[in-house]
């Protein structure tokens, strides 16, 4: 149901634009025959909206990782800095939620610790809505900050760091499904005790999973049938255990290529003094509207490092 959902909201946004554009459209070409300006500005700023919300439909497009429509957590931690890495840390929580709600999704702090004077140690998120995970995994590094530091009497500059990583929101019930194509059925006689039917009918049972070569057997009931009911129990069980296992070593990894909260490290910068920019050193993308950014605006810093990452799997497959 949510995947159709999602499809749904698709379809209806793609004809919304098509529909807001014949209406801009005709309303640009009434103002053009009229000779009125007001008219002609109110269209070409109604063309510019849809220009928009066009591109932002064309990377939504891109968003086709298996986990990229779940709802996502956000884990955020101070790194060097001490106080100003505290507060640096709550900045980002304020930025994160804000891009959220700007984009009609919710927010739900699981956990968060205070710093000692101000900010917070770290804090964990869980942002509910429509590829939340698919956009906000491109934000996962460390951030550093440079500014005048309001917490220094001496009013000196200070770089701060803080880590933000992105996990998507899976449920622990995991629905096995198997091909039975793809697991051999064997069944031979029984041994040891269990009565005369047991030991002289094919009723043990033995499925073998062939693309990853679990096996499991049983021969305790006293029919082919209870046997086999059993042993299909036994080998969903195995392969729900393979699945944790592999989503453990993901998570292990994942943690494995976290680095150091510090210098040269950081996969975006926010340099508020001397001068003011935000840089993401991924992609190059860069704006001085330093404020709008710490608002919530982080659509276009998200849609390039998307873009990229899509590109780079594109080139891997083709290689």
């Amino acid at each position: 149901m949510q995947e159709r959902q999602n499809l749904a909201a698709r379809v209806e946004a793609v004809r919304a634009l098509e529909r807001d554009l014949s209406e801009a459209v005709e309303f640009a070409e009434m103002a053009d025959a009229e000779g009125d300006e007001s008219f002609l500005a109110d269209a070409r700023k109604q063309l510019a909206e849809l220009k928009a919300r066009a591109a932002r439909a064309e990377l939504e497009a891109l968003l086709s990782g298996e986990a990229d429509g779940n709802d996502a957590y956000v884990e955020i931690n101070s790194g060097a800095g001490g106080t100003e890495s505290c507060d640096w840390a709550n900045i980002l929580l304020r930025m994160y939620t804000r891009w959220a709600t700007a984009h009609g999704m919710s927010v739900d702090i699981i956990e968060e610790t205070s710093g000692e004077t101000v900010g917070i140690k770290s804090a964990t998120l869980q942002v509910k809505g429509i590829n939340a995970y698919g956009w906000l995994k491109t934000e996962a590094g460390v951030h550093r900050l440079v500014r005048i530091s309001p917490y220094d009497s001496s009013a000196r500059r200070h770089t701060s760091f803080a880590s933000v990583w992105v996990y998507p929101v899976v449920d622990d019930t995991i629905e096995i499904e198997i091909n039975p194509a793809d697991v051999r059925v064997d069944t031979y006689r029984a041994s040891g005790s269990g009565g005369q039917h047991v030991n002289k009918t094919d009723s043990a049972v033995r499925l073998t999973h062939i693309p990853t070569g679990i096996a499991v057997a049983c021969q305790t009931e006293r029919s082919q049938h209870q046997n086999r009911d059993r042993a299909w129990k036994m080998l969903r069980a195995r392969l729900y255990e393979k699945a944790l296992q592999e989503r453990e070593a993901a998570a292990q990894a994942v943690e494995d290529a976290k680095t150091d909260i510090g210098w040269g490290h950081q996969i975006r910068s926010y340099v508020l003094q001397p001068y003011q920019m935000v840089k993401d050193l991924r992609t190059d993308v860069e704006t001085s509207d330093t404020q709008g950014v710490l608002d919530g605006d982080l659509d276009a810093f998200m849609g390039a490092s998307l873009a990229q990452r899509v590109g780079a799997t594109r080139d891997a497959t083709e290689a």
